[in-house]
């Protein structure tokens, strides 16, 4: 009988280095030198660097073809962004009826990393759908082909796109999901890094036609925006992401001043993508779920209510 194979066991710092390589900081070749010193006790640098790439299928939850969900992609106009953001759109099945629910429902704008919109986030909105939301998720790479399937090749092509018209694009996917026919007219927000800083910004400009925020390690929102925040916000932050942590007082003190409505996290022996269980090696089994359900606490007290 043959004996499972063990995962190796990956270095604090090699976990690091990737999270370093997934947001541009390095390339692809000085990711991969780097791997090197951590190559020992027979491990290859192949198998280290396979360890701690996305399993999208491994980690999928939700089967895109359930039965409880129905998805379409839809065309959102951006005029003040790059014309058009196409996204994904998952709303519930009624168990009582079998079909599409007529019952308007709060929406939530569920945003991607730094890479477009790939399996996983795609995965969360479904996950969202099954808590009786309807989940739009945005792909910011619309303008430029969408998410091309690779993570990497993805993250060259996030690099291209102004800053500035892909937060235009998520304001108005924001603001179509809030008009939407199946929706309350009520929306929340959240997102993982980029799509956890979009989330604090997108709070800061629409004011009160937002109704929450659960933004996941993202940079917070810029300061002169912050007084403009009417939505409540869930900060979620893994407590050994160090910029983040560091920078966190000063974010909790911008949000005392403007009295706005806020709960921060920063939750115990977590690393930046600590949400994310398409990468093992940084999910953590504990506060992944945890910060889940707070979130989804957390919309339903500021988005359904």
């Amino acid at each position: 009988m043959n004996k499972p194979v063990k995962s190796p066991v990956i270095p604090a710092e090699a976990v690091d280095l990737y999270t370093r390589f997934i947001h541009g900081e390095i390339s692809r070749r000085v990711f991969h030198s780097g791997m090197k010193k951590f190559a020992v006790a027979g491990l290859t640098v192949g198998t280290l660097v396979n360890a701690l790439m996305p399993k999208y299928a491994e980690a999928q939850q939700i089967r895109e073809d359930d039965n409880r969900i129905i998805a379409s992609w839809e065309t959102v106009p951006s005029p003040d962004g790059n014309g058009y953001i196409r996204g994904y759109l998952v709303r519930p099945i009624s168990a009582s009826t079998r079909a599409e629910t007529t019952t308007k429902l709060p929406g939530i704008v569920v945003v991607h990393e730094n890479r477009g919109l790939n399996p996983h986030t795609m995965d969360v909105a479904r996950r969202f759908a099954l808590e009786n939301f309807v989940a739009f998720a945005p792909d910011a790479l619309s303008s430029v082909g969408g998410y091309p399937g690779d993570d990497f090749k993805g993250g060259q092509l996030f690099a291209k796109i102004d800053a500035g018209k892909r937060l235009n694009d998520m304001v108005a996917a924001t603001r179509w999901l809030k008009a939407h026919a199946a929706v309350n007219g009520k929306v929340g927000i959240t997102g993982f890094c980029y799509g956890g800083g979009v989330s604090n910004a997108v709070a800061g400009i629409l004011g009160a036609d937002l109704a929450a925020a659960a933004p996941y390690y993202g940079a917070q929102t810029p300061a002169a925006d912050v007084p403009k925040i009417k939505a409540a916000i869930l900060i979620n932050h893994g407590a050994l992401d160090k910029g983040l942590v560091d920078a966190y007082p000063a974010q909790e003190a911008a949000l005392k001043a403007a009295g706005v409505r806020y709960e921060g996290h920063l939750w115990p022996n977590s690393v930046h993508g600590f949400f994310n269980d398409a990468t093992p090696e940084r999910y953590n089994k504990v506060t992944g779920p945890q910060s889940w359900q707070r979130t989804i606490e957390w919309f339903n007290q500021y988005v359904r209510a």
